[in-house]
């Protein structure tokens, strides 16, 4: 099919996706992913976590060849590149682009003792007023392990990039980064609007080991020769945007203003909202980071809250509690006929590792108020996942302490949000509207490009193809039904932490 192509890649940790949309009426024309199962982790060690960036091409190249071949598109029909990649990941290369270690990728926990003697050293109001966040496990944590444990390699290295940066090198042969992606890796200083050179001075970074900045919607580079005829693209295509996963899933879901959310509900849950102003929770709880459409002159960030017991706790009660061999929908059914409040049990999900929202705290998953002569299989199902909105609910309240108003909540039709039971616990205890949508982030990868290149002329242009599935209002009929329970479960949670 000849035409005007956008093509957008989803760099994962368990998968590459690429995805292809017709510029002109905004439809994704293919999608594929590589591996079709997930993609190894290394981990040497405990805490660990590890992949080789050549792995992410490879299945690049994989997904890229398949979309083309699936929507017959000739590489002169795509015409601009979109990227969105796995935060906080660590690539380093030589002076030729050799890549010298594996990626110490978003969930190796190895750099924690830096960040936090980081913390100590500088001080939180230095850290926080600065960076918005602590240095934590973040990419220049990540860098000064490096440093200490493998100085010689260290030595070698002449830019740093994230996951996304990698890629786009590997299409143009230019290294070079986004203000946004600076901002997840601790290296943007919002006070004074430039790399944070207190940070680098502190771990001892040479600032030329930070790549070049380009706007997030810009011609960051274009296509080499040698990748065009490695990928069957065209030389000179422009690569013109690329962001982390949680600020891409956000822009596949238009949002870009401040109080616009949004959510994701998988394994893990995340809400993601938009501020209009620099920020901080002063405790750390939630992170901040520079939106997509964040620029020197306009603050627009991205706050970010992230539940780690979310599907995992959904799947686990399906597995141990519900009836063998009942599907997800079957569960809903099933609590469905237990009403509001589950009949005064709680459960506090947080079963999966430590909580940044509970200050790296790690509870455990607790079952309170079951009693035997009433509460059964279904009580718990519900509970459950009455409690995974209820710890979103409690984050959300810290955004709000940040000056968010929260009153529309965007997120794709998909793992939590196909629960009518999540959703209107959601949307009753919150209070704002939840607005479902058919979208992934590759495709909003793809239509960013599109931005980028200018094919569109903004977001709202962009995404008038977005298509809306269904909206779920809060019910004020049982508005404090829903507050109640909510109550019981923060009174729970206060004896815990």
């Amino acid at each position: 099919m000849s035409g005007r192509y956008l093509l957008g890649f989803d760099v994962g940790s368990s998968s590459v996706k690429a995805s292809l949309v017709d510029a002109d009426s905004g439809v994704c024309v293919a999608s594929a992913f590589y591996p079709e199962k997930e993609a190894p982790i290394i981990a040497v060690k405990a805490g660990w976590a590890e992949q080789d960036p050549q792995m992410w091409w490879d299945n690049a190249k994989l997904s890229l060849k398949k979309v083309m071949a699936d929507a017959s598109v000739k590489g002169e029909d795509i015409k601009a590149i979109g990227i969105s990649y796995q935060m906080h990941g660590l690539v380093c290369v030589d002076r030729q682009m050799r890549v010298l270690r594996p990626s110490i990728i978003w969930c190796d926990s190895r750099a924690v003792p830096y960040g936090e003697k980081a913390f100590d050293d500088l001080g939180a109001e230095k850290c926080l007023s600065h960076l918005l966040n602590s240095p934590g496990n973040f990419t220049a944590a990540k860098l000064a392990w490096v440093k200490e444990n493998e100085p010689e390699l260290f030595d070698n290295i002449y830019k740093i990039m994230l996951p996304g940066d990698y890629v786009a090198m590997r299409l143009s042969g230019v290294v070079n980064t986004t203000i946004s992606g600076l901002s997840e890796g601790m290296l943007w200083d919002f006070k004074n609007k430039e790399t944070a050179g207190f940070l680098l001075d502190y771990f001892g970074f040479d600032k030329s080991i930070v790549a070049d900045i380009v706007p997030t919607f810009s011609v960051q580079s274009e296509v080499c020769a040698s990748a065009a005829e490695e990928l069957g693209l065209k030389a000179g295509t422009p690569i013109s945007y690329r962001a982390g996963d949680q600020p891409n899933n956000a822009l596949s879901l238009n949002v870009f203003n401040p109080g616009e959310i949004a959510s994701t509900a998988g394994t893990s849950g995340v809400v993601y909202g938009v501020l209009g102003e620099v920020n901080y929770d002063k405790r750390s709880r939630v992170n901040t980071f520079a939106h997509v459409n964040y620029t020197k002159d306009v603050d627009r960030l991205g706050v970010l809250l992230c539940i780690n017991g979310t599907g995992i706790l959904n799947a686990w009660v399906r597995r141990t509690v519900a009836p063998e061999g009942i599907s997800y929908p079957e569960m809903n059914e099933m609590m469905a006929s237990v009403p509001i409040g589950s009949e005064g049990i709680t459960i506090i999900p947080f079963g999966n590792g430590a909580e940044r929202v509970l200050e790296n705290k790690e509870t455990g998953c607790s079952i309170h108020g079951v009693n035997f002569n009433k509460h059964g299989k279904a009580h718990i199902m519900r509970a459950a996942q009455e409690g995974i909105v209820f710890s979103f609910c409690y984050g959300m309240e810290i955004m709000q302490q940040m000056g968010m108003d929260i009153n529309k909540i965007h997120a794709g039709k998909a793992n939590m949000f196909l629960s009518d039971i999540f959703r209107n616990t959601l949307a009753g205890v919150s209070g704002a509207t939840i607005e479902l949508y058919e979208t992934d982030g590759s495709v909003g990868a793809a239509k960013g490009a599109g931005i980028g290149c200018g094919i569109y002329k903004d977001n709202n242009e962009a995404f008038a193809t977005l298509k809306k599935l269904s909206v779920i209002e809060p019910d004020e009929r049982h508005r404090a039904e829903y507050l109640e329970a909510y109550s019981s479960w923060k009174e729970k949670l206060s004896r815990l932490i």
